[in-house]
């Protein structure tokens, strides 16, 4: 199994600068780089201070030009916000930068907040016909000529310009019903998964529905699936209560964007009260350090070794959590130092 390291810059107040947490950003990317991770992903979202990635495309140009090695993935763009040719020309333009190193992930896209904003309130749940026909047509414009007559898009024949480093750029997809698992899978591509703030019973459910897939196109080589996962790792002795917290501050904020119940003010909305969890449990304290990777380094191993031996082919450390950057380097490194070892 491999790793990976999935982040934004993350603000919560008008205390930290964006160029500081934009310096923050790089940090946590070439610790990764520097512990053998294998990519680091940014995701795409708008218009929220709660988690700033405008375009995911920004990033991977700057982290470019301050990293070697590490891959360097969109996790995800959001398909109705693009054009194919736009993703697969800018896209392709970052791999040149990157010398081969680029990653692209698709999704339908999630918050109807942004959605209000970037897609003329287009529903949230309708990103799906996008997604389905931007993927095959970036494939398309990458490898030379095409036209295009379809349902969203239509252009004469074009091609993406420039053209990418890698000779098959890796295309993954984010996925959760059984409909979006076997499309990425008869297209060619990769599959994201995340469980969110659920139990491993999601995880196993995720799974089985990635397995059910790869049965149903059996003429497709056998893709790579990836589990997105919040992580905090905290010293053997010391209390868990550090991410627990943060990463309860990050749901109830979380689940304040996806309510869309209120007007952002400069970029940010209140988050829930604590008390929420009276109608929500499973952002109890309790169930987020049962359900999310939250431990030391022994126990986050031993959870671990179980997506690896159901299964999972990269896992991503998600550290986005409300915490300081000082905080998120401590469990970071231990992580590096105490919990990779294992896996290699």
């Amino acid at each position: 199994m491999k790793f990976s390291l999935f982040l934004h810059m993350e603000r919560y107040n008008q205390d930290k600068s964006h160029k500081e947490s934009l310096q923050e950003l790089v940090e946590l990317v070439q610790m990764a780089e520097e512990g053998g991770f294998e990519t680091a992903w940014i995701g795409e979202h708008h218009a929220m201070e709660f988690t700033i990635a405008p375009n995911p495309l920004s990033y991977l140009a700057y982290l470019a030009d301050k990293t070697h090695s590490i891959r360097l993935g969109a996790g995800t763009f959001v398909a109705p916000f693009w054009h194919p040719i736009k993703l697969a020309s800018e896209s392709a333009m970052i791999d040149i930068m990157s010398n081969g190193r680029l990653e692209v992930g698709i999704a339908r896209g999630a918050y109807q907040c942004e959605f209000d904003r970037m897609a003329n309130g287009l529903s949230a749940s309708d990103g799906g016909k996008h997604l389905r026909e931007i993927v095959p047509a970036v494939q398309k414009l990458w490898q030379g000529d095409y036209a295009h007559q379809g349902e969203l898009y239509s252009f004469p024949t074009s091609t993406a310009v420039p053209k990418p480093e890698q000779s098959k750029v890796p295309m993954w997809v984010a996925a959760r019903d059984p409909d979006s698992h076997n499309f990425a899978i008869a297209n060619g591509c990769n599959v994201m998964v995340t469980p969110l703030m659920k139990g491993d019973a999601e995880v196993a459910d995720l799974m089985n529905k990635f397995e059910g897939a790869v049965s149903n196109n059996p003429q497709v080589e056998r893709p790579r699936i990836m589990l997105l996962r919040h992580t905090h790792v905290h010293a053997t002795g010391q209390s868990a209560d550090i991410g627990i917290n943060a990463l309860q501050n990050w749901y109830l904020n979380f689940f304040a964007w996806a309510k869309n119940d209120q007007t952002p003010v400069n970029g940010f909305v209140a988050p829930l009260a604590e008390d929420a969890v009276d109608e929500l449990p499973f952002l109890a304290k309790e169930a987020l350090a049962k359900n999310l990777v939250i431990g030391t380094p022994e126990e986050v191993i031993a959870r671990l070794k179980y997506y690896e031996e159901i299964g999972i082919d990269q896992y991503s450390f998600w550290i986005d959590n409300s915490l300081s950057i000082e905080e998120k380097k401590q469990s970071l490194s231990l992580f590096i130092r105490d919990v990779l070892p294992a896996f290699q």
